[in-house]
């Protein structure tokens, strides 16, 4: 849907509170009472976006962790990788929607709050998922609490996408790739 995809657009550019739904209208053409057929409201709206970005952002999850011709530690690398990449494509200006409106909104909005607390649940526990399988493979070590590795993983991702973004540079990426892989994950 065309208000979801500028929806997201602006508020990856200015914020969920510096958007406007008049101008996220005006630019896709759509009538007012054509939106509030859809939305109850902007957080309605903004919920929906969330909703809508996570679910895309698992498909890519799914691409890669789920690509069992791979050894475990090599998909979720390479997942990083690519996002490394992607996020470089965009001069470094983006970052992930959801930390961005997680940074924005945690102490402004409660339903905000909990439902990117969710998701970001979710997908740490898509990396605990695969460094128990990296684990039972033998890739890192059986001391290793992959639980809390998975919650650093998330974590420091999300830090470097910040990072990445106050320095318009995707050193902050690399370096979470490389002290991640190279170094934590170590057998």
């Amino acid at each position: 849907m065309a208000l979801l995809k500028t929806g997201a657009r602006f508020f990856r550019e200015k914020g969920y509170n510096h958007t406007g739904i008049q101008e996220v209208l005006q630019t896709t053409g759509v009538p007012k009472g054509s939106f509030y057929y859809y939305f109850k409201s902007k957080e309605d709206f903004g919920l929906e976006i969330i909703d809508n970005d996570a679910s895309e952002h698992n498909w890519v999850l799914d691409s890669y962790l789920n690509d069992e011709t791979l050894n475990p530690l090599t998909r979720l690398r390479r997942y990083f990788e690519a996002k490394s990449e992607e996020f470089t494509s965009l001069q470094c200006r983006e970052g992930c929607l959801l930390g961005n409106l997680g940074q924005e909104l945690a102490d402004q909005n409660e339903r905000f709050r909990l439902r990117l607390e969710e998701i970001f649940a979710q997908w740490r526990d898509r990396y605990v998922e695969c460094l128990q399988q990296a684990q039972d493979a033998g890739e890192i070590s059986p001391h290793l609490d992959v639980r809390v590795l998975g919650e650093f993983c998330l974590n420091s991702w999300e830090g470097a996408l910040q990072q990445m973004k106050v320095s318009k540079s995707p050193t902050p990426l690399k370096a979470f790739i490389t002290v991640m892989f190279d170094l934590v994950l170590k057998s």
